[in-house]
């Protein structure tokens, strides 16, 4: 896996600035894949307090399911954990890397109410980060993404949170970060990782609540084959559907934000930021936008 040294001097890059905060993370894609474990070292690295809890396998596309986490009657994924292994567990050389064998959701709870107090000092986490997925959560993708239901269900249990996901990325085992440390996928996870800190040392920088109650931020990252360097992205506030009728929060010229699937599209390394109601995933009014502008304004720019 990449060391700390390195990821520390790609943060660096953009001057940001260690914290302590407490921080979940989760997502759809299981455990033990290269995308989480990347995120994981990133935030790490960055000053972070830590706890991973992910499903114990691939539960893409899982939506806000949820159920009581079960013995495994199969392995884990990529066979880092046997058959009849119990419903919920951890890395013997690292305890903050806890599986849970149920949905997302599941697993985000576990985070929040089980090893939040456990490694927090009995604190609640300041934060949940869900993702980054292993491909985009755009549009209407929103309601059925597992990387959604986690953060959606962090937000309407008290946590603000976001939910990442990005385009350049495949289902591959964490050991490809040390095995194949040059190919495509393992350098768009040091990217997206370092951009997701950069993001969120801004907003947790901010003045309390993080977030407005019930709100969560669906992130996303377009491809790395033209944009090869953290450096090169910039950050768009968008909204998740089209609605040409909504009055949306005022920038850049315009009361009508575009859609994060009309920015993905472009050229020019644009990653979206769209503001949404945990229990609804969709768009919120321009006031609540609006609070979000402001706490990430440093960092925003145009698309057009």
């Amino acid at each position: 896996m990449f060391s700390s040294a390195a990821i520390l001097f790609v943060l660096a890059s953009f001057g940001l600035a260690q914290t302590t905060k407490n921080l979940v993370l989760t997502n759809d894609d299981g455990w033990a894949v290269a995308q989480i474990r990347a995120q994981n070292d990133a935030l790490n690295a960055a000053g972070y307090n830590v706890v991973l809890s992910c499903p114990a396998v691939d539960k893409s596309g899982t939506g806000s399911s949820t159920a009581t986490p079960t013995v495994l009657k199969t392995p884990c994924e990529f066979n880092t954990c046997p058959t009849g292994s119990p419903a919920t567990g951890f890395n013997a050389s690292d305890t903050r890397l806890n599986y849970v064998n149920a949905f997302p959701v599941d697993a985000a709870r576990f985070g929040i109410e089980t090893l939040a107090p456990k490694f927090f000092s009995g604190s609640k986490p300041d934060f949940v980060v869900s993702g980054p997925n292993v491909g985009n959560n755009l549009g209407s993708t929103v309601l059925i993404s597992g990387t959604v239901g986690a953060a959606s269900e962090a937000a309407l249990e008290g946590i603000p949170s976001a939910a990442f996901s990005a385009a350049t990325a495949s289902q591959v085992s964490y050991t490809t970060l040390t095995s194949s440390p040059t190919s495509a996928d393992s350098k768009a996870t040091v990217i997206y990782s370092s951009l997701s800190v950069q993001l969120l040392n801004v907003l947790l920088a901010s003045s309390t609540p993080i977030l407005p109650a019930g709100i969560s931020l669906n992130v996303n990252y377009p491809s790395t084959s033209s944009c090869t360097s953290a450096s090169a992205f910039k950050f768009v506030l968008t909204r998740i559907n089209s609605d040409p009728g909504a009055t949306d929060v005022e920038t850049c010229g315009t009361t009508h934000l575009p859609t994060e699937s009309s920015v993905i599209a472009k050229s020019g390394c644009f990653a979206t930021v769209s503001v949404f109601n945990a229990s609804t995933k969709g768009d919120v009014n321009a006031a609540t936008q609006g609070i979000v502008l402001a706490k990430l304004t440093s960092i925003l720019t145009c698309s057009n």
